[in-house]
């Protein structure tokens, strides 16, 4: 198997307020492949799609009904402190729930959470040891 990630797919129980959060709380734009029930926004070099929580329960052929922590968390790396302090202060003035505030963190960083309508959570993050390129993406 090809080591490499094409199409995160979050299960939302209330489409609306999810594609809401991504667009206008995040400002990500829908990608023209969304129909129907399925939103997708694309990423550097992914995509993340939303989908009807029970839908895709039933698709993978597993029941729907998980609680509590995922076991994941989603990220998104910024270029520096100043960036992350910037970023989690936009999205607090657009109501976005901070989990936790922005600090340095063990490994040598700088790290913040974020919880979208569905519990998911997004680290926003400054790594010092993860060089990114111009579009964003880690530098192999």
């Amino acid at each position: 198997m090809e080591q490499r990630l094409t199409i995160i797919t979050l299960g939302v129980s209330n489409m609306d307020v999810a594609a809401d959060f991504y667009e206008n709380k995040l400002g990500w734009k829908r990608h023209g492949n969304s129909m129907g029930d399925i939103v997708f926004f694309q990423l550097n070099g992914i995509q993340l799609a939303l989908y009807p929580v029970q839908e895709l329960a039933k698709d993978a052929t597993v029941p729907a009904d998980g609680e509590g922590f995922k076991g994941f968390t989603l990220a998104q790396n910024l270029r520096s402190e100043k960036e992350v302090d910037e970023l989690i202060s936009t999205l607090k003035g657009k109501g976005v729930k901070v989990v936790k505030e922005p600090e340095k963190a063990f490994w040598g960083g700088y790290s913040s959470y974020i919880q979208d309508p569905e519990g998911n959570l997004w680290e926003i993050a400054y790594n010092p040891h993860l060089p990114l390129d111009e579009k964003g993406s880690v530098i192999g």
